[in-house]
């Protein structure tokens, strides 16, 4: 079965990689296409048998499934272009939150879901993200489910839940990244190490963090206990956290999620051209 990839930049590059480095799939039968044909020729420098498509008729043509992977706003117009094309028998899938999984079933005639990626992915870790839509059949969702297991640890979601989840596990490792960036910062202006050790330092702990969450040795509330001996070193940076961070995570996910809503609310209009 071909599989279709239109976009291949960052998270469509990501996917493509990841899938092949999994075994998931064989490079002939991955079909790429970008509005940047460099972008499409750097995959396939990587990869030398996946196909370049230069139209949408000659993808849609190829591929059964069809991973959406470019920007919201490019989404609309993209659909007008795709809609003529594609048939009942093909899955379209989004990995972008904003479009509703109501909006890709009435823009489209195919089959259609949503799967959103994290870049822990490329690790062949960290969650994706699946959305079904009405067309879809109990095989379709296990044959994706099954076939994204590979490189993640699928979810399945409900709407209401969407960007909060999205924020978690595809925006986490960029907000957690920078922490780590600034935890770094920190002890190299305020003592002699130097900032290759403390990064070295750092990304081993964090890893380390990461096997100790996973092999359930302890849960986030239980490490911290066990780490932070009353009266100790742990516990004035404990304290010194809690008046830095306080209540900005709320803001975080309050900012996040009044983006999300409000780029949802202009995708609405632009998709009811129908």
């Amino acid at each position: 079965m071909a599989i279709g990839f239109i976009g291949t930049g960052s998270m469509g590059s990501m996917l493509v990689e990841s899938l092949i480095d999994a075994q998931a799939v064989e490079q002939n039968d991955i079909v790429v296409i970008n509005r940047s044909v460099a972008k499409s020729e750097a995959l396939k420098n990587a990869f030398p048998k996946v196909t370049i498509a230069f139209t949408l008729e000659e993808l849609v043509k190829k591929c059964t499934w069809l991973f959406i992977c470019v920007k919201p706003k490019d989404m609309p117009n993209l659909f007008k272009e795709l809609a003529p094309l594609v048939d009942t028998d093909q899955l379209a899938i989004s990995i972008t939150s904003p479009v509703s999984i109501a909006d890709l079933d009435l823009a489209l005639p195919c089959k259609s879901c949503r799967a959103i990626p994290s870049i822990l992915n490329r690790a062949r870790s960290g969650s994706m993200l699946l959305s079904f839509g009405e067309k879809c059949s109990p095989k379709d969702r296990d044959s994706l489910t099954q076939f994204i297991s590979s490189i993640s640890k699928p979810l399945h979601i409900e709407e209401q839940i969407t960007r909060v989840s999205s924020d978690i596990v595809s925006c986490g490792p960029a907000f957690f990244s920078y922490l780590a960036q600034r935890f770094i910062e920190g002890a190299v202006s305020q003592t002699a190490i130097t900032e290759e050790e403390a990064t070295e330092l750092t990304t081993s702990m964090l890893i380390g963090l990461g096997k100790l969450l996973e092999q359930e040795h302890y849960t986030l509330p239980t490490l911290q206990k066990r780490v932070c001996v009353p009266g100790g070193i742990t516990g004035v940076g404990i304290e010194v956290l809690e008046q830095m961070v306080g209540s900005g995570f709320n803001e975080l996910f309050k900012q996040t999620q009044k983006k999300y809503l409000d780029e949802k609310e202009k995708l609405t209009v632009e998709f009811s051209y129908k």
